[in-house]
């Protein structure tokens, strides 16, 4: 399990709930229900973490903070 703040929301055009994680750029997935997205996710961030790594790039560390919502 990784440590990364995870953004979900619910996307109409997809008919979809998607997942983002901010901290790794175009670490995205989806799924029929929020379960379904964050085990996707998860599988998504392996997947990014892994090519980082073969390819050399820097990993962020993931941030510790909180979301306001107004």
């Amino acid at each position: 399990m990784y440590k990364y703040e995870i953004v979900m929301y619910w996307s109409d055009d997809d008919n979809a709930f998607v997942a983002e994680v901010p901290q790794l750029p175009g670490c995205i997935a989806h799924g029929s229900t929020q379960e379904d997205a964050l085990k996707n996710i998860n599988e998504a961030m392996g997947l990014w973490i892994d090519t980082s790594r073969k390819s050399g790039d820097s990993i962020p560390v993931p941030k510790c903070h909180r979301l306001m919502y107004a």
